[in-house]
């Protein structure tokens, strides 16, 4: 892909430096034809060619994320688990608790 831009980019300088030394051309007009026969086409182009590598760099960091999530979460759950043991104690476990909220009614 690059051995394309850089080509492209040749012909473009090539092409403004034949506008700037050109008996009928200036200068003015050879920063023309670089930047809209070469900059702004290939700028769309790398820009559209390079999605697909944008999109598999994005993918493989949000993998890592997760990868370094779950291994964070087997670690604290290892920790948390090798110290207490849940209902080791034998108890019955309790009741729910009533709803702490006294309902709202209309003045009489």
């Amino acid at each position: 892909m690059y051995l394309v831009v850089i080509a492209w980019l040749y012909v473009t300088v090539m092409m403004a430096l034949a506008e700037a030394t050109s008996s009928t051309g200036s200068i003015l007009g050879a920063i023309i034809t670089f930047a809209l026969y070469g900059l702004l086409p290939l700028s769309i182009v790398v820009y559209i060619l390079g999605t697909p590598g944008r999109r598999r760099a994005i993918h493989a960091q949000e993998m890592a994320e997760r990868a370094q999530e779950a291994a964070t979460r087997a670690a604290a759950t290892a920790t948390s688990t090798s110290l207490i043991t849940p209902d080791a104690s034998g108890h019955t476990p309790t009741a729910a608790e009533g709803n702490g909220i006294a309902p709202v009614r209309k003045e009489p």
